[in-house]
């Protein structure tokens, strides 16, 4: 059953305090503004103090954002939860823990009886750049699922479940919120942008895919929002993913146009024709999901010289 209670999501961004979703979900933005973080990171808080939180998303190595989010929680964290590893992501984790470590003190209550705040995710591939390296504690498998007691104390236990969901990066990992229709993207479904695909962590084909298996959770689990690491909660779930599907889609049209007009060209004759509509000082950033293309339509033989 989907949890009956709207979902609240202010117009405006601030970076000092945690915004509550849900009763049971806030939202924690770090302050890493800039072009490929949106408004920042957002760190997701999933619990209650009685409960204890995971925190999916801890964000960049900012030690201000690291104790907001210790204080938001009052230190009862149960996990740390990394949806993939690259480091506007994963690099709060360990400062994050270390504060878990401290133990309890008179400004901050004993945490629930449990593993002292473990940091869950999968490991980085041996495609990920160097900045990206990131090892858990333990290795989420894909389908594994969560559990913390509910906070009112009376409901079946929050369950949050893993899915393996390739393509922006090796590691990547979206987080479905059972009954309470919420899916935690991380950066694969971004609001407002499309996510870089790099290669060789980032992988075209493996990104389309994922996004077909997004698509029947949503329909099969009954996904309400979509909760990016960058941006406002998307409120049409299957209409937001068609969207960046097409685009996609779209976009390779326009690649194999470019190649046929230009088949003795190279990535950098053919991107100004690829990506006319985009400005040209986001070249350099579009340049990294053309070769991703280039991979795809290559694997795909789709052209022909």
């Amino acid at each position: 059953m989907i949890h009956p209670l709207p979902l609240h999501d202010p117009p405006d961004w601030q970076h000092e305090q945690p915004v509550a979703l849900r009763p049971h979900v806030l939202r924690l933005t770090a302050p890493n503004a800039g072009l490929m973080t949106g408004p920042g990171t957002n760190s997701y808080l999933v619990g209650a103090p009685t409960s204890g939180y995971w925190v999916i998303d801890p964000g960049p190595l900012d030690a201000a954002h690291v104790q907001r989010l210790w204080q938001a929680t009052a230190g009862q964290i149960c996990a740390i939860v990394c949806t993939h590893s690259h480091p506007d992501h994963s690099p709060a984790a360990l400062p994050l823990q270390a504060l878990c470590r401290q133990g309890p003190s008179a400004q901050r209550p004993a945490r629930p009886s449990a593993p002292i705040a473990p940091i869950l995710g999968l490991p980085s591939a041996p495609t990920a750049r160097e900045h990206s390296f990131f090892r858990p504690d333990r290795t989420l498998h894909d389908g594994e699922a969560l559990e913390l007691p509910h906070p009112d104390g009376r409901s079946a236990p929050l369950r949050l479940r893993a899915l393996h969901t390739p393509g922006h990066a090796a590691n990547h990992l979206c987080l479905l919120l059972e009954g309470d229709g919420l899916l935690f993207s991380g950066d694969h479904i971004l609001e407002g942008s499309t996510t870089v695909i790099e290669p060789p962590d980032g992988d075209m084909s493996a990104y389309l895919d994922a996004l077909d298996r997004l698509a029947a959770l949503c329909l099969d689990a009954g996904v309400t929002h979509i909760l990016p690491a960058h941006g406002h909660a998307l409120t049409q779930p299957l209409q937001a993913i068609e969207r960046l599907r097409r685009h996609r889609l779209q976009r390779e049209a326009r690649v194999l146009s470019a190649m046929r007009a230009l088949p003795k060209g190279q990535i950098d004759d053919w991107l100004p024709v690829v990506y006319a509509d985009v400005p040209a000082h986001l070249w350099p950033v579009a340049r990294r999901s053309l070769l991703a293309h280039l991979q795809r339509i290559e694997a795909l033989g789709l052209f022909k010289p």
